[in-house]
């Protein structure tokens, strides 16, 4: 009987089968998928796809942040054990999300790497599902974007971030602050519906973003933030790369290029849940560093803003469900 019981319990994250729902599970042991949910390259009726890209090869400063998709989901564990704050609701009742693991890359070919994230976001997007990317660091969203404008068109970036990442270079460069220069180049974002978020750096040639700097927000509160970044994007698909530097380091010491004077993790948080009704059409979370982190409050961070953001697209999927289902209930 004993070993009949062990048997069937522990370590859901790669023996359950169920896609949707949830599981009795110590928060602290077993695998550490994000959020508990299932390893799977099983895309069917999938929902949303977590997978990480350990690579940091890119930085200018601190290295660190291959460790981050680790760190995010042995973070991410008791956001599973409740229901979703503040909404009240378990959203995998309604959303479908499996945890891929991590992207294969050979960071010691570094010219394969873009075309390696690429396939992989191609491979997952062309099953409908949208994906949220665990980090790595930031020179990760070209590529990503780039997937993502091939299945969506170009794209609304609102990219939450310490630092422009829009500086200049030769187009060959390898480097975490210089992709959103190149996704303008290649017409894959339209700046035109894009916002930056948190910035507290400066460049004189940053392309015509809607910057909301950190000192903007403090003054101007973070509910004015929302509506600009909102109006900006209007019905556009949004993709949202957070820079977890867009905190101030006091939040968040885990990072390879902490600027101080940054957004509270509450600031973040309700920035996050303030696009809900935008067309979310993927987001990335990028440059938690582990060996610069202090009682995990950088990768706890960076797991409740992941996770806030499926809840979003859960909210938005039953919102689609009870519409087809009509007013008496009957699709």
């Amino acid at each position: 009987m004993t070993a009949e019981i062990t048997g069937a319990k522990g370590d859901q994250a790669f023996r359950r089968q169920e896609r949707l729902g949830r599981w009795p599970e110590m928060t602290y042991g077993g695998v550490l998928s994000f959020l508990r949910r299932s390893y799977s390259r099983d895309l069917g009726g999938v929902d949303a796809v977590v997978s990480g890209v350990p690579f940091d090869s890119a930085v200018t400063f601190r290295t660190g942040t291959r460790l981050g998709p680790q760190a995010i989901r042995a973070a991410s564990v008791q956001l599973a054990e409740l229901k979703a704050f503040p909404w009240g609701v378990d959203p995998f009742e309604t959303l479908s999300v499996i945890d891929w693991g991590d992207a294969w890359l050979d960071p010691h070919h570094p010219a394969t790497v873009g075309p390696a994230i690429e396939a992989h976001a191609d491979a997952i997007l062309a099953s409908g599902a949208r994906m949220l990317t665990l980090g790595g660091d930031h020179s990760i969203s070209l590529p990503l974007l780039r997937a993502h404008a091939r299945r969506f068109g170009p794209l609304a970036l609102v990219q939450v971030d310490a630092h422009c990442d829009t500086w200049e270079d030769d187009g060959t460069r390898l480097d975490h602050g210089t992709m959103f220069a190149r996704a303008v180049a290649e017409g894959i974002i339209d700046v035109a519906r894009s916002s930056q978020v948190g910035l507290r750096t400066h460049n004189d040639a940053d392309p015509d973003f809607r910057i909301l700097t950190a000192p903007w927000i403090h003054r101007n509160g973070i509910d004015a933030a929302i509506a600009a970044v909102r109006e900006r994007a209007g019905d556009a698909p949004v993709y949202l790369s957070f820079d977890i530097d867009a905190l101030d380091p006091a939040f968040a010491p885990g990072t390879g290029t902490p600027v101080p004077g940054g957004l509270a993790s509450w600031q973040a948080l309700e920035l996050v849940r303030g696009l809900d009704g935008l067309d979310l059409a993927g987001m990335d979370l990028v440059e938690v560093s582990p060996p610069f982190d202090h009682a995990e409050v950088t990768a706890l961070a960076a797991a409740t803003l992941a996770h806030d953001w499926l809840c979003l697209l859960a909210r938005q999927k039953a919102a689609r469900s009870a519409r087809s289902a009509g007013p008496d209930g009957i699709s």
